[in-house]
């Protein structure tokens, strides 16, 4: 007979392995963009028309996950998205031209949102079973995830430029882990103040979010432009801008991802110390503030400090605003990690069109502009 104690550990590392998952599954294609730029012949302004694709599939995500969500509860949804994940990997390594991979990309985007809202209700799920706060260390695991995912990524690219080689490794090992989580998932927690989602006798209808969650959305929807968007154009602004050699280009975002994990391992202690929004507005200030020191300076050593700070910096938002959004119920919390899923996943491809208009240098303005907008949005939450 198994201890609660140890079942609880179990599914802990479960949905722990999930969000690193997560985190090694995007910083795998994320720091291989400009070696997909190359095969497929793409302007930068393609590659942002490539990146709009995935966040199209998020936008469209929001009823599709808000439905699965209800009828599937978090647990079967962490088993589909799991599974079809590695295998979008897979195919963005065989893709030959733009349509293709875009097709591949929106579905990318839509699975990815699912699957973010699945694991961070697994996520409240476990917490609220354990009473006790591990939020922003899962998410400090998907950090890991990230760094790993760029780490592998340098390393393979030492010895190998193929993304199919590649991507068909990180899907081998994306499979393992999710087959080896999938197991010790628990059964949903998470209710709503008030029924968010009615069966009726013609079907089931959505119920859309209200004005709290459409705020935190607001602001972790900025917070993850600043995320992803680090972590997509990081390596191409350090191989076109700063020129580094191609087997640097992946530090950028392992700075950021590192500088994360730091943080968000850390981050429950220091939400009970000086609360959510003190941690949000210095830190999104931080985060704007290091990304305009990188761009101002210049060369590599400056964009990779910068790069931490930017990390440092935003770390805490995603934690915070989805800890927030939970106490509303799922569709408060579907809602929102939704809205975070469509700003990780339309930023990028906006700060393409900006750089392919302007400069890089102009595309990564607008990230750090998004930080300081998450250290202004704070004061109209009630938090605690």
């Amino acid at each position: 007979m198994i201890s609660p104690s140890l079942a609880l550990r179990r599914s802990q590392l479960a949905v722990a392995t999930l969000f690193l998952v997560l985190g090694f599954n995007f910083s795998s294609w994320a720091s291989r963009i400009p070696a997909l730029k190359n095969q497929l012949a793409l302007s930068a302004a393609e590659v942002g028309v490539l990146l709009l694709a995935c966040g199209l599939g998020a936008v469209f995500s929001f009823p599709v996950t808000t439905v699965l969500l209800q009828r599937l509860g978090s647990r079967r949804l962490c088993m589909l998205t799991g599974a079809l994940l590695p295998l979008l990997l897979l195919s963005l390594g065989l893709v030959q031209n733009l349509q293709i991979a875009m097709l591949v990309m929106a579905l990318e985007g839509l699975v990815v949102s699912c699957l973010n809202v699945a694991m961070n209700a697994q996520g409240v799920a476990v917490e609220t079973l354990g009473q006790r706060a591990i939020m922003s260390r899962l998410h400090a695991v998907f950090s890991l995830g990230g760094l790993l995912g760029a780490l592998f990524a340098s390393a393979i690219t030492s010895f190998s430029a193929s993304l199919l080689l590649h991507f068909a490794l990180c899907a081998a090992l994306l499979w393992a882990a999710v087959i080896l989580a999938l197991p010790y998932l628990v059964a949903d927690t998470l209710r709503a103040p008030n029924k968010a989602v009615s069966e009726t006798k013609s079907g089931w209808r959505i119920a859309w979010p209200n004005t709290l969650a459409l705020w935190l959305g607001a602001i972790v929807m900025c917070g993850t432009v600043v995320e992803n968007s680090m972590s997509d154009w990081s390596a191409l602004y350090l191989k076109e801008v700063v020129r580094v050699a191609p087997e640097l280009a992946p530090l950028g975002i392992a700075c950021v991802s590192g500088a994360m994990l730091l943080a968000r391992w850390f981050g429950d202690g220091w939400r009970m110390r000086w609360g959510a929004q003190r941690m949000l507005t210095i830190g999104g200030a931080l985060a704007g503030s290091g990304l305009a020191m990188a761009l101002l300076l210049g060369g590599l050593i400056p964009a990779l400090l910068g790069f931490a700070l930017v990390g440092l910096g935003i770390a805490a938002v995603s934690p915070c605003v989805y800890t927030a959004a939970a106490k509303n119920g799922p569709v408060a919390l579907a809602s929102v990690t939704t809205m975070g899923s469509i700003g990780g996943l339309m930023g990028p491809p906006m700060i393409g069109f900006i750089a392919h208009a302007s400069s890089f240098s102009w595309g990564m303005a607008v990230i750090a502009l998004a930080a300081w907008l998450v250290a202004a949005g704070t004061c109209k939450v009630r938090w605690d």
